[in-house]
């Protein structure tokens, strides 16, 4: 486990060079080698000005705030950040258009709650069983901070699977805050700065000591505004669509193209890089790096059950294109020559 210094001859602690993958198995098959690849946090490719902005972030106790257009990469940051720096896996809040300000720390199962005291009065579930600890499950930020605390006075409120866990910091990913409600940001402004909450059910209050400070990961997908005083104490980074020589390293990486390839492999899906470019600009609605990996990937799909040495030259190759285009119009455009 790793902790981030307090002191050190250089500010920065997140690098943006590659960390080794680890391949499957060869008696993985071959789609589920790749997409595991694809999904190898280990694998992500982090450009310098990103780096930068995360290393701002963790030097200042604040939030990352990243925009972008979906599929450049946002949540895959926050388990890149959690994999490189504590060999840990991401704590993630899915933000929903229903969420309060409570959610992000805990939630309380009230309904549940409910229906076991009416049964304990009839003597069906046990009177003790029925404490409202019990109906809390923390989540999120909350469950962040108490992996940051010490494990005498929380390790009862952990879920099973972290039990025996030691004292860590942890990395939380608050994906697409911009559908919650406008008020939620300003409503957790004090708990994000100081990490600390109350759980209002129990008068439990919790607090993350400095050394275990929890690093927050937020995205947004610019749907609304968020509240200037919510902005103020984030730290801001815009991810912009990959070009040129940053595409081709992301390609690489998530296709294993660093490995053993055959040339021809790599020769074929360089040329489809530089078709998809063209065909991502007769397009009203540009498609991500994301959607650019799902249409290699089953083109190499084609290519591997036809023996065909390069998958753009098939007659099937136009189905691939459903990966890319997502509305009628643009449908005619990319079959454009």
């Amino acid at each position: 486990m790793t902790t981030i210094p307090t002191a050190t001859s250089d500010w920065r602690v997140y690098s943006a060079a590659a960390s080794p993958t680890v391949p499957a198995p060869d008696s993985v098959p071959a789609r589920a080698r790749r997409r595991a690849l694809e999904l190898d946090p280990a694998g992500y490719f982090v450009p310098t000005d990103l780096a930068d902005a995360v290393n701002v972030a963790i030097a200042l106790g604040q939030p990352l705030l990243l925009t972008g257009d979906p599929g450049t990469g946002k949540t895959q940051l926050a388990h890149h950040i959690a994999h490189r720096l504590f060999d840990a896996e991401a704590i993630i809040f899915n933000t929903k258009t229903t969420s309060a300000a409570r959610d992000l720390f805990y939630s309380y199962d009230a309904i549940r709650h409910f229906r076991d005291a009416q049964l304990a009065k009839t003597g069906a579930v046990p009177l003790a069983e029925t404490s409202v600890e019990q109906y809390i499950t923390y989540q999120g930020l909350g469950l962040a901070i108490l992996l940051a605390m010490p494990r005498a006075t929380v390790s009862h409120l952990l879920p099973p699977t972290l039990l025996g866990t030691p004292v860590r910091q942890s990395v939380v990913l608050i994906d697409e805050i911009d559908k919650a409600p406008r008020d939620l940001p300003n409503d957790v402004l004090d708990e994000i700065e100081r990490m600390r909450f109350e759980v209002k059910e129990t008068g439990l209050k919790f607090e993350a000591p400095e050394q275990y400070r929890p690093i927050v990961i937020l995205t947004s997908n610019s749907e609304r505004a968020l509240p200037d005083p919510f902005l103020r104490r984030c730290v801001f980074h815009h991810l912009e669509y990959p070009q040129g020589d940053d595409l081709q390293r992301i390609v690489s990486r998530r296709l294993g193209l660093d490995g053993e390839r055959p040339e021809g492999t790599k020769a074929w899906i360089n040329g489809a890089i530089q078709e998809f470019e063209k065909i991502r600009a007769r397009l009203n609605r540009k498609p991500a790096t994301a959607e650019l990996l799902a249409w290699l990937r089953i083109l190499e799909t084609m290519q591997e059950s036809t023996g065909a040495a390069n998958p753009l030259t098939l007659p099937t190759a136009k189905a691939a294109l459903s990966a890319l285009v997502k509305n009628k119009d643009d449908r005619a455009r990319a079959s454009t020559t």
